[in-house]
């Protein structure tokens, strides 16, 4: 069966050229569990960037498949912050549409009184990392190691080498209800994204299930795109249990027919058996999965930071490229050592950091230090 559709530009002003499209669509109605009542075409011309309705392009569905975003009654980020309380007027801030914001923006103070002066629909793409509320003090500590035949350590070849402390930075990672500190700020994330951004919510094994439940109450069952695994192979090996090495990242988009996804943007990944693909597939490499194995942050590497919790800028670029438009605007409310905001500099996007540690501000001074239009608030 072919269907013949065409789509015309309606918005179009006095005078102006209209746009017309015709698409001769294959439907194959045994693919459906339902004859497609409803032939819903959304055509979309932003720059250079396509708007995915479905991984074909067209959303073909049921009229009784076509779920809106379900809200249900909870405690909205406002209802937590003094009325009309400022940290500087959204005009200043720059965040009321895209024109005037400079390349970055980081700024210090609690989350919540960020997001509710921020105007709704305004967002690209929000990455967080809260708190994983672990229940205990999360601590990196600092240290060098220089070659010593009486060390405490043993390195390559058998050299013996002596540790020598250089600090510490640590926070606690408690909180007594977690999902009541999530749910005003989840609530104000799918406020503040525009029609076609993207949520990632990165979390640990033990809350991701409460949170993927939260997060269909705000966002609706139907706006839940994928769980990302990302695993790594680093720490101890208990033997009472299998080891915890992943992290689960969660995406929702607030638009399920119409969001911004390039998976092309990615690295390609090499296959696993590529004798099985041939050489010119094996050469390519293959897209990402929802699986990404990817290394932690070198312990001695030039990323390191000495945030306790930083994340991999390879994660970042990931989902940043993947997952913004180019020139969009990409929040990160937990940003930490910042490294959302590095991953959406060289990407071409621009971007607000929020953090209320200071100690997380000061490492993000130093490493976005003398870069071109960054503004610290």
């Amino acid at each position: 069966m072919i269907v013949k559709l065409r789509a015309q530009d309606e918005v179009a002003g006095a005078g102006s050229n209209r746009l017309g499209l015709i698409f001769d669509v294959p439907v194959d109605l045994a693919a459906h569990d339902h004859p497609p009542l409803v032939m819903l075409v959304v055509v979309g011309i932003v720059g250079r960037a396509w708007w995915m309705q479905d991984d074909k392009g067209l959303d073909v569905v049921a009229e009784q498949q076509l779920l809106g975003i379900r809200l249900v009654g909870g405690v909205a980020g406002e209802d937590l912050v003094q009325s009309r309380m400022q940290f500087a007027s959204v005009q200043d801030r720059y965040l009321n549409g895209h024109g005037d914001l400079p390349s970055g923006r980081i700024v210090l103070a609690d989350n919540l009184v960020v997001l509710v002066e921020t105007p709704a629909d305004s967002v690209d793409l929000i990455y967080v990392d809260p708190p994983f509320n672990t229940g205990r003090r999360q601590t990196l500590s600092r240290m060098r190691t220089v070659r010593d035949a009486a060390g405490d350590r043993i390195g390559f070849q058998g050299q013996r080498y002596r540790s020598i402390p250089l600090g510490s930075t640590s926070f606690v990672d408690v909180h007594d209800d977690y999902l009541s500190f999530l749910e005003p700020r989840l609530r104000e994330f799918h406020r503040v994204l525009q029609r076609s951004g993207s949520l990632y919510l990165h979390v640990d094994p033990r809350e991701v299930h409460y949170c993927k439940v939260l997060l269909d109450s705000i966002f609706g069952r139907s706006c839940f795109l994928n769980e990302v695994i990302w695993a790594y192979d680093y720490g101890g090996r208990p033997k009472r249990r299998w080891p915890p090495k992943h992290d689960n990242i969660l995406v929702y988009v607030k638009d399920p027919r119409c969001y911004y996804f390039d998976p092309e943007a990615a690295e390609r990944v090499p296959y696993l058996a590529p004798a099985l693909v041939g050489a010119e597939k094996a050469l390519r490499g293959k897209r990402l999965n929802d699986v990404w194995w990817h290394t932690i942050v070198p312990t001695a590497g030039k990323e390191r930071t000495g945030y306790p919790t930083q994340k991999p800028l390879g994660i970042l670029r990931r989902i940043v490229r993947t997952s913004s438009p180019p020139g969009g605007l990409v929040a990160d409310y937990f940003a930490g050592s910042g490294t959302t905001g590095v991953a959406a500099h060289e990407a071409g996007r621009r971007f607000l950091l929020v953090d209320e540690s200071a100690a997380a501000l000061q490492v993000m001074r130093r490493r976005f230090g003398g870069v071109e239009g960054v503004v610290f608030s």
